[in-house]
């Protein structure tokens, strides 16, 4: 345990931030799973529309730095070839 008042706030602090990124991180993969299930289900008119939302959330986790840029290319590029497909 830190000893130090700024070691105990920057230790406060980073647990929020993991928090809350745990958070955002969870809430991405949701929606992409959202868009596999649909698109196993045949489902590809709500499939577009979950992908237009995981798009934007693998968009802004890559923005704030959750994932890497190019995790997130990847991870759309799949995801729109099964939806297309």
């Amino acid at each position: 345990m830190a000893n130090i008042k700024s070691a105990i706030k920057r230790a406060k602090l980073s647990e929020e931030r993991r928090s809350h990124n745990a958070s955002i991180k969870s809430d991405m993969r949701t929606a992409v799973k959202t868009v596999e299930t649909l698109v196993t289900n045949n489902d590809l008119e709500n499939a577009k529309e979950a992908f237009k939302t995981a798009s934007k959330k693998l968009d802004k986790a890559a923005r704030k730095g959750l994932i890497h840029q190019n995790a997130t290319a990847r991870q759309k590029s799949r995801l729109a070839k099964q939806v297309n497909a």
